[in-house]
């Protein structure tokens, strides 16, 4: 493992192929396209990789998981979850790579490399089925995910400026 810290690790999660879940991946990338963050911060596109991110996760100081979220309330809601509801709702309340992310927190455990803090900020999706693009509900929430997202950043202590202009390569997500 490599000895370099991260100082916070944003960390997009979700499957594209499977409209709604593609939400976490979208917005990093959205973020990144149009922000500009420290050096010590990662923006990561961690799709459906699951344990194969266990590195990146154990060497990072805070991390922020942005993903849909199975939640009571409807589709495009905002949710945040911090503290003991993380460990529960990455079994129970994240759409189909949830035992992915199980399985990687539990490793950076067993590794005794858990982060200080780790925080998800989520959308709950009207959909999981298979199919490319979100539905109406949660594009139209996604601006919000990203502003969520940099929200945390900042309470984490992150200056998140804004780009002058968008970065090419996001351009194939459609973004």
């Amino acid at each position: 493992m490599s000895s370099e810290r991260i100082g916070v690790l944003v960390l997009g999660l979700g499957n594209v192929l499977c409209t709604d879940d593609g939400a976490g991946v979208v917005a990093v990338h959205r973020l990144r396209r149009d922000h500009v963050v420290p050096q010590d911060v990662r923006i990561v596109d961690g799709g459906t990789l699951g344990l194969d991110l266990l590195a990146l996760v154990a060497a990072s100081d805070r991390v922020i998981l942005v993903d849909a979220v199975r939640a009571d309330g409807p589709p495009g809601m905002p949710v945040r979850l911090a503290g003991d509801d993380v460990a529960p709702a990455v079994y129970e309340r994240l759409s189909p790579h949830q035992i992915g992310v199980g399985d990687l927190l539990a490793g950076v455990t067993l590794l005794d490399r858990y982060p200080d803090e780790v925080v998800i900020v989520g959308i709950v999706p009207a959909s999981t089925e298979l199919g490319l693009g979100l539905t109406p509900a949660v594009d139209a929430g996604l601006d919000d995910l990203v502003a969520r997202t940099i929200a945390e950043l900042e309470r984490m202590g992150v200056e998140v400026e804004q780009r002058e202009a968008p970065q090419l390569y996001a351009s194939a997500l459609g973004l």
